[in-house]
């Protein structure tokens, strides 16, 4: 297995000059398949992969792993990477739409249950008026925190939002007066040390090792599972292909529940 890690950098440049060197899958039907990933769990479902299946179904893979939600596009826009798996279908859009790249959605792979944490309280009603709640400040995953307030109970949206109506302009009732904070993602399991409560994307609650959520997203249904992507190009390359066929085996299927259980759930295909 080659594993890279691509450090956190200030700008775009030093990133492409982080990711592998050598010819790309496009460029070269020999080439391994480079791989972005968030560290967890998505760098752990791949490197197992790697190290159980890849070998025996005649696949060669190199993983990059990356600590944010922009970079990973970045790079298979540019061509340094040849497929990514961090992001759901609405991220993916929602990116598109700001960014531009073109990108091909291969496969669903497992969903990551938005939840909300708190050290504080040991339910969501037992939130305060006035408390303040975190949440992230990417469209796509704020709606969906705002979703799962709603679920809570704790605010009232109005039928018309959706993704891209931020805060007070999705609301149409609050009755606790909550402050509702947006921060970055990798920020907001941090931020339940001073608030009330967080909502907290699955890949930062296991890496932060969260536990006993006061309220989780539902999973039937959801359309916010994490998956495969590549490029047009590449979207029907039998490598790709492949290795979007091992991401959904029973093995990885099983590897998944046993290690993550209710955190990382696998959606129907």
């Amino acid at each position: 297995m080659r594993l890279r890690f691509a450090a956190l950098v200030a700008s775009a440049g030093v990133l492409l000059a982080a990711c592998g060197s050598g010819p790309t899958a496009a460029e070269d039907p020999n080439a391994p398949l480079r791989i972005g990933v968030s560290p967890t769990p998505h760098g752990e479902i791949l490197e197992h992969v790697d190290e159980n299946l890849a070998e025996k179904a005649g696949l060669d893979i190199e993983i990059e792993k990356f600590d944010d939600y922009i970079r990973p596009n970045e790079a298979l826009a540019h061509g340094e990477l040849d497929a990514n798996y961090f992001q759901h279908k609405p991220y993916l859009e929602e990116y598109r739409g700001e960014r531009g790249g073109d990108f091909a959605w291969v496969q669903s792979v497992h969903l990551e249950p938005l939840a909300l944490y708190s050290k504080q309280h040991e339910s969501a009603q037992e939130i305060p008026d006035g408390a303040t709640v975190t949440l992230p400040n990417d469209p796509a995953n704020q709606f969906r925190g705002l979703k799962l307030l709603e679920q809570g109970g704790l605010i009232k949206l109005k039928p018309e939002a959706g993704v891209g109506t931020r805060l007070s302009e999705a609301i149409a009732e609050n009755p606790k007066k909550l402050e509702l904070k947006d921060l970055s993602p990798d920020q907001l399991p941090r931020s339940v040390d001073d608030a009330a409560a967080a909502v907290v994307n699955g890949n930062y609650a296991v890496k932060a090792k969260m536990t006993d959520p006061l309220l989780v997203e539902e999973s039937e249904g959801n359309p916010y599972a994490n998956g495969l992507v590549t490029t047009p190009q590449l979207a029907e390359d039998p490598r790709v292909q492949k290795l979007a066929e091992l991401l959904r085996s029973p093995e990885v299927q099983d590897f998944i529940q046993q290690k993550w259980g209710g955190v990382a759930v696998t959606p129907a295909a």
